[in-house]
């Protein structure tokens, strides 16, 4: 569903994220468009919740990834030069917020 060349690092998130289009799970609920797959899996063990998902979502908001079982998350990309990903994680009393660019990603045109 995605290149293999999805990287973050420095506050970016680059690579190229998919034009999905058709009848599937994914654009059934959410529409065709560009669509960004993370698999979480470093993350303080000890965080009560760990949130996590673009901001302007698509009505979605913030998702816990540590309480989903698979830990994996798909997210629409529709302006990557006004959304940004967010990583909210919450342990006691104390959430650090953490938000990576989505400007430099490749978003493939419909119909590629």
């Amino acid at each position: 569903m995605q290149s293999d060349d999805i990287s973050i690092a420095n506050g970016k998130i680059t690579g190229t994220v998919k034009y999905l289009s058709g009848s599937n799970a994914i654009t059934d609920v959410w529409g065709e468009g560009n669509f960004l797959c993370l698999a979480f899996s470093n993350w303080d063990a000890s965080a009560d919740k760990v949130l996590v998902g673009l901001d302007p979502s698509m009505g979605s908001g913030l998702a816990d990834v540590k309480a989903d079982p698979d830990h994996n998350g798909i997210f629409k990309v529709t302006n990557k030069d006004t959304q940004r990903f967010v990583v909210c994680v919450q342990k006691g009393s104390k959430t650090t917020w953490t938000y990576y660019s989505l400007a430099d990603l490749d978003c493939e045109d419909e119909g590629v």
